[in-house]
C-alpha cells in the first residue's frame, strides 16, 4: 500500500473512531438526560399529597390536615405534607437522603404489615411527631416569630423559644402540635374554668359533711358541697424490708442496702387522685396569679393553710386529651399536690398529705417481698437487651396488675383496668409516676441504718417519686424502683415568664395518690 493509501485509511479510521465516541456519548447523555428527567418527576409525583396518602393510610389523615391551619387558613396558603415532614428542599442532601430513607421504610411497612394493628392515636403523640417533623421545615416558612397583631402570650412564648432554642433544643412542634393536623382534644392556650364546672349539677346531691371516722378500717371519704367521693383504704402498720437485693434483674444502687422499717398505720387512697377530685379542688380554689415564696421550691415552703389559693389556668388539656373522670390527674407540680392535700385536710378536717417513700413501698409491696406484689421475673417481661429485637417480652401476669409501656397505648388508663394488689390499692404500679413527700438523696437507704421508724428525707433538691408510669419499661415498675423529679426540665417549653409553679408542660406521666393519718 502507498504511503498516501496509508494516510487515507488511517484519517478515515480517526473519523470513524470519532463519530463512533461522539454517537455513544450522545446517546449516554440522552439516556442520562431522560433518567434524570424520570428520577425527578418521579421526585415530583412521590411529593405529591396524594402520593404520601397511598401509603399513609391513616383514617383522619387527610380530614384533620384539611381542617388544620396549615390548609384551613385566612391566608388562602396550603402547606404539603413534604413541607413539614422532610428538611427543606435548599438543603438537597438532608431532604433527599431523608425522602429515600423514609420512603423505603414507610413502603416496607404498608407492604408488610396490617394498618389495622397500628395504634393511631399513640403513634399522633407529642413522642412520636417531634421525630417526624424537622424544625428547620418550621422555620423555613415561619420566618418571622412576631407578626402584626400578636398576643402578648405569643411574644412571651416566641422570645423564650428564640433565647433557648439551641441550649435546650425546644421545636416549634412541642406547642404547636396541632398545626398540620387538627386534634380537638389539643388545646395551646389558658384553659376556661367554665368547660370544667358543670353548673347544672344538683346542689341537693351534695355532700353536706366529711365522712366521720371513728374506728381503723377502710372508709368512704365525702368532700363537702360536692358530689365527689374516693375509697381509704386502712394500711396496718408493721415492719419491712425496704429497698431490693443485690441480684434483682435491673436493681440500681439507690435501691439498696435493704433495711428494716417500721411503720405505724394510716390510711392509703385506693387509686391515684382522680381527675373528678382535683377539678374539685381546682374550682374551689383557682387562682389568677398569687405568687408564693420564692423560695417555695428551695426550702421546701408549705402553702398557707388559712388562704388557700389553688391553681392558675394550665395552658391547654392538662388531660391530653385521653379523658378525665376517674382516670389519674397529671401534669401537676409537686407543690401543686402538696396544696390540694392541704385543701382537703381543711375541707374534711382530717389530715391528708402526701406518703413517705417507706409508706409508699410497704403499702406498694402488700405484705410480699419479691420484685413486683404478683408473681413474675422482670427479665422475662422487660424490653431491655439486644435480643428482645427479635422476641416479644411476655405479658402474662404483669398486664393484670400493672399499666406500662407492653399494654398502656402510651396513656393513663382508668383504675379498673388492673387488680388491686394485697392491701387492695390499684395502681400502686404504672399508670403515672406518683409523689412521695421525701426529697431525693441516692444515698438516703445508706444513712437510715439498719432500723428505722416512720422516716422522712427532708434534705435535697428534688422529691421522690415512685411506681413508674405507662411508658415504663416493666423494670421500671418493680416495688423498689426509685425516681425523682427534674423540675427545670420538666418545664422546659413552658411559656410563661416567670413559670408556672402550678402545671408542668414536659412530663405527663406525673400524678401523685394521698394518706390520711389515723387519729390518736
Amino acid at each position: 500500500m502507498s504511503k498516501k493509501n496509508r494516510y487515507e485509511s488511517y484519517g478515515y479510521s480517526r473519523k470513524s473512531s470519532f463519530k463512533s465516541k461522539f454517537s455513544y456519548f450522545l446517546i449516554g447523555s440522552i439516556i442520562g438526560i431522560g433518567f434524570a428527567a424520570c428520577l425527578y418527576q418521579t421526585s415530583v409525583y412521590f411529593s405529591t399529597d396524594e402520593s404520601c396518602m397511598m401509603c399513609h393510610v391513616h383514617p383522619h389523615v387527610e380530614g384533620s390536615w384539611k381542617l388544620s391551619k396549615h390548609y384551613n387558613n385566612s391566608s388562602g396558603t396550603k402547606v404539603h405534607c413534604v413541607d413539614c415532614h422532610l428538611p427543606p428542599k435548599n438543603n438537597t442532601w438532608d431532604h433527599y437522603t431523608a425522602k429515600a430513607k423514609l420512603g423505603m421504610r414507610d413502603l416496607w411497612a404498608y407492604m408488610t404489615k396490617d394498618s389495622a394493628d397500628f395504634d393511631w392515636d399513640k403513634l399522633s403523640e407529642i413522642e412520636q411527631a417531634v421525630t417526624y417533623i424537622p424544625n428547620e421545615s418550621c422555620k423555613e416558612c415561619h420566618h418571622n416569630l412576631f407578626p402584626e397583631n400578636i398576643n402578648d402570650d405569643a411574644i412571651t412564648a416566641h422570645l423564650y423559644y428564640e433565647e433557648n432554642e439551641k441550649k435546650m433544643n425546644l421545636q416549634c412542634i412541642s406547642c404547636h402540635l396541632d398545626a398540620g393536623h387538627y386534634n380537638p382534644n389539643y388545646k395551646h392556650a389558658k384553659l376556661a374554668i367554665s368547660s370544667l364546672i358543670n353548673n347544672k349539677t344538683d346542689t341537693s346531691l351534695f355532700f353536706k359533711t366529711a365522712t366521720s371516722v371513728t374506728e381503723f378500717k377502710n372508709f368512704t371519704e365525702q368532700i363537702p358541697q360536692s358530689v365527689v367521693s374516693f375509697e381509704m383504704i386502712a394500711i396496718p402498720g408493721g415492719t419491712f424490708q425496704m429497698g431490693s437485693p443485690d441480684k434483682e434483674f435491673s436493681r440500681k444502687p439507690e435501691e439498696g442496702p435493704v433495711h428494716k422499717v417500721t411503720l405505724s398505720p394510716f390510711f392509703m387512697s385506693e387509686t391515684e387522685v382522680t381527675w373528678d377530685m382535683y377539678w374539685e379542688f381546682y374550682s374551689k380554689t383557682m387562682s389568677e396569679g398569687r405568687t408564693p415564696p420564692a423560695n417555695v421550691f428551695a426550702n421546701n415552703s408549705r402553702p398557707d393553710v388559712d388562704a388557700i389559693s389553688g391553681p392558675t389556668p394550665p395552658f391547654g388539656f392538662p388531660d391530653q386529651g385521653w379523658g378525665g373522670g376517674k382516670r389519674p390527674a397529671i401534669t401537676m407540680t409537686h407543690y401543686a399536690a402538696e396544696t390540694f392535700c392541704q385543701w382537703l385536710s381543711k375541707v374534711t378536717g382530717k389530715k391528708y398529705r402526701l406518703p413517705t417513700e417507706a409508706e409508699w413501698e410497704y403499702a406498694a409491696r402488700g405484705g410480699t417481698e419479691t420484685p413486683y406484689f404478683f408473681e413474675g421475673n422482670p427479665k422475662s417481661f422487660s424490653n431491655i437487651g439486644f435480643w428482645r429485637k427479635f422476641t416479644k417480652a411476655s405479658t402474662d401476669g404483669i398486664s393484670s396488675y400493672v399499666i406500662y409501656a407492653n399494654n398502656s397505648k402510651n396513656r393513663t388508663q382508668e383504675p379498673d383496668a388492673v387488680k388491686a394488689n394485697p392491701f387492695g390499692l390499684k395502681n400502686m404500679l404504672g399508670n403515672v409516676w406518683e409523689y412521695c413527700a421525701d426529697k431525693y438523696d441516692p444515698d438516703a437507704y445508706t444513712k437510715a441504718g439498719n432500723n428505722s421508724t416512720n422516716p422522712l428525707v427532708t434534705e435535697g433538691e428534688e422529691y421522690v417519686i415512685r411506681g413508674g408510669n405507662y411508658a415504663s419499661d416493666a423494670t421500671e415498675v418493680r416495688c423498689a424502683t426509685r425516681g425523682y423529679t427534674k423540675h427545670d426540665e420538666w418545664l422546659k417549653t413552658d411559656p410563661q415568664q416567670p413559670k408556672s409553679i402550678w402545671w408542668y408542660s414536659d412530663i405527663r406521666g406525673i400524678g401523685f395518690r394521698i394518706v390520711c393519718e389515723l387519729e390518736k
